[in-house]
């Protein structure tokens, strides 16, 4: 059973900062892409930012220069730093992992339960 758990989320002003976290847990053998996606009301789930095992990164074009992703391997955990935050930014932020357990042989994609970012002006 592999579990990711997502913290940091909440309300903030336009302009402020949060930063969310995403911990897998389980069983693992090794852990690819792990990445952030957000769904706003009405809209569909879109990606946020991604980064593969080696460290390369990915970015929605509207959070390039805010948005900073990173991870620890060691911890198996992916976080956002999200600075200069706008109300368009209001979604429920999603982890997303792509994991391989052990003793298996393909990898599976997992999701975090959501955590609500909300984005006041």
């Amino acid at each position: 059973q592999v579990q990711l758990v997502e913290s940091g989320g909440g309300l903030v002003q336009a302009g402020g900062s949060l930063r969310l976290s995403c911990a897998a847990s389980g069983i693992i053998f090794s852990i690819h892409a792990m990445g952030w996606y957000r769904q706003a009301p009405g809209k569909q789930r879109e990606l946020v930012a991604d980064i593969r095992s080696g460290g390369s990164t990915k970015y929605a074009d509207s959070v390039k220069g805010r948005f900073t992703i990173s991870r620890d391997n060691a911890e198996n955990t992916v976080y956002l730093q999200m600075n200069s935050l706008k109300p368009e930014d209001t979604a429920v932020y999603y982890c997303n992992a792509n994991i391989l357990r052990l003793g298996f042989i393909n990898s599976l994609n997992y999701w975090g339960q959501g955590t609500q970012v909300t984005v006041s002006s």
